[in-house]
């Protein structure tokens, strides 16, 4: 268990999401249960989708105030990335305090970011080697994300991304939260990526049934009998790190804790959820926090809408609180599933919602799956919020849980 003082405070938020270009808009459409998911157009691959608006991340852009030359020969998920960076940066004060920059470190949540990217180039090849860009081989790399970051924020200490899956950024996330405790660094931007997939690996999700199908009524929604599926969100989220005791010396606006973390493998490839694996994760969590089931007030569920996925969810909550009753919430109801930067949209969600004092609403909501979590319903629940647990999981067997607890 890592000493308080050496835990992770959450001092800086960014976000872009089909619910908003940053966190207050986002926290806004969170508290009134706005939902960004409809149908598509009839040309449209996929039935339903939370659509992401070029002028959404120009207005992203925009509130991040990024330095002359940041966006110059990028691609559409690095801009989102330096977009809910520079959010956090400046909401955390970085861009005025006098950090050394070997003891600043960047860490990106997401893999396999460009698939569109990619198939885009793919077909310049079929028809002229030459109209392929020279910069592919920089930017089909995930690693084009930390360069990009490190070049713009001027951070010269650790850097690295994660993968994980769907779960990718709550692993970044624990990962940002050791380089604090380990004094490797003072301060660590932790960002899950906008993951922009090729039509192939998306109509892939469609095929293998964990998308909501072309035929049937309404997309449903997380841990109701109408769930058929998830419905894609491309997002993009950001948090500033810094170890707690020194961000409050320093005088830093804190947020939040990350108070405690785990995360878990299931010895399994295959895209099928375990109880076991799952409900170790958050039991871990909640012991690595020091704190008791019956501490926490809400759980942000990973909560997809894949009937599957939802019913193991389920039983793994109803495992670990089993003498306890928390609120729970599915933001991907909401604003749709961002893939590999949904750990980090539902941490992001987490913590507006500890701020706030409020649970959201998850107004899809009528016939919920037998033992359903404790879910809040049409209306938003406005309580006073100390502890709460965010999940995320994988394809692969990545499990992960994160312990959020309220600034002191």
């Amino acid at each position: 268990m890592t000493p308080d003082g050496m835990r992770a405070a959450v001092t800086g938020l960014g976000v872009l999401s089909p619910l908003g270009p940053d966190a207050d808009r986002f926290t806004a459409a969170l508290r009134a249960g706005r939902t960004a998911i409809a149908r598509t157009g009839a040309n449209d691959a996929l039935p339903y989708r939370a659509a992401l608006s070029d002028d959404a991340l120009s207005e992203a852009l925009a509130a991040a105030s990024l330095p002359p030359g940041a966006l110059r020969r990028t691609s559409r998920t690095v801009r989102a990335s330096l977009a809910v960076a520079g959010q956090a940066w400046r909401a955390a004060g970085l861009h005025r305090r006098d950090l050394d920059p070997r003891r600043l470190a960047v860490v990106v949540g997401g893999n396999n970011l460009n698939g569109a990217q990619s198939a885009a180039a793919a077909g310049r090849l079929g028809r002229d080697p030459l109209l392929v860009p020279p910069r592919l081989a920089l930017q089909y790399q995930d690693t084009d994300h930390v360069a990009t970051l490190s070049a713009a924020f001027g951070i010269r200490g650790e850097g690295l991304t994660v993968g994980g899956a769907s779960a990718g950024g709550n692993l970044a996330l624990i990962q940002g939260a050791r380089l604090i405790a380990w004094g490797v660094a003072d301060a660590c931007l932790v960002v899950g990526a906008l993951a922009e997939p090729a039509p192939a690996e998306l109509r892939s999700f469609l095929n293998l049934g964990a998308m909501v199908p072309t035929e049937g009524s309404g997309p449903g929604g997380p841990f109701d009998r109408s769930h058929r599926g998830f419905v894609h969100g491309p997002a993009a989220a950001a948090m500033v790190l810094e170890r707690a005791d020194a961000a409050m010396r320093d005088g830093a606006d804190v947020l939040a804790e990350l108070a405690g973390h785990a995360a878990a493998l299931d010895a399994n490839s295959q895209p099928d959820p375990t109880v076991d694996g799952e409900a170790d994760a958050m039991a871990r969590a909640l012991a690595d926090a020091g704190i008791a089931p019956a501490d926490v007030d809400l759980v942000s569920t990973h909560g997809t809408g894949s009937p599957l996925g939802d019913r193991v969810e389920a039983d793994a909550i109803a495992r670990v609180f089993a003498h306890a009753s928390p609120w729970a919430n599915a933001v991907k109801g909401l604003a749709g599933h961002a893939l590999t930067a949904a750990g980090l949209v539902s941490a992001v969600a987490a913590v507006v919602q500890l701020r706030g004092g409020f649970a959201h609403p998850d107004p899809w909501l009528r016939a919920p799956i037998d033992g359903a979590p404790r879910l809040v319903g049409d209306t938003a629940v406005a309580t006073p919020l100390r502890w709460v647990v965010s999940n995320a999981f994988g394809f692969g067997g990545f499990n992960s849980a994160l312990v959020w607890r309220a600034a002191r």
